[in-house]
């Protein structure tokens, strides 16, 4: 079990990523508020020793993106109906970032993973192929339709620059 300050600096670092993993996922912020908590709580009650700060941030996106699957997998969560929009929550957001933002939520979670991990997070295609346990050149695959499937929702190249 780690202690209190291991878990603040932890919370401190890696909060916004894991919030924002989870509204890629869930696109729910009830159901991003859950998964918040359950990763923290394995942190806490987990005894891996990282190698570097790398790792140990590898360990959060996978942790993160694991408890998101369980989630939407479970019997409870195919059976209901989400009462918050995921449009709801940025309404200040400038049109254009917004158009994009609803573009990314709206890719298949397989392309939506590598887009968040890129072009979010910063990772390139190889650390994304380890992360997520494929193969590099399916990554660049997915990484490749995204763009065009994003191409073809914000209607052409207007977008090339953030995307």
């Amino acid at each position: 079990m780690r202690n209190e300050q291991e878990v603040n600096q932890a919370i401190e670092k890696y909060s916004d990523m894991v919030r924002r993993l989870c509204m890629i996922h869930l696109k729910n912020h009830a159901d991003t508020e859950d998964i918040f908590q359950t990763v923290f709580l394995k942190y806490v009650l987990s005894s891996i020793s990282f190698e570097h700060e790398e790792h140990e941030k590898a360990w959060f996106i996978r942790v993160t993106i694991n408890a998101c699957k369980d989630l939407l997998k479970s019997f409870f969560r195919s059976h209901t109906v989400s009462l918050d929009e995921v449009m709801d929550q940025p309404a200040q957001m400038a049109p254009d970032h917004r158009d994009l933002l609803e573009a990314v939520l709206s890719l298949p979670p397989k392309y939506r993973e590598v887009v968040y991990l890129h072009y979010y997070e910063g990772y390139t295609a190889p650390q994304i192929s380890r992360i997520l346990g494929k193969n590099v050149n399916t990554i660049y695959t997915q990484l490749t339709r995204s763009k065009e499937m994003l191409r073809e929702r914000l209607g052409g190249d207007g977008y090339e620059g953030q995307v």
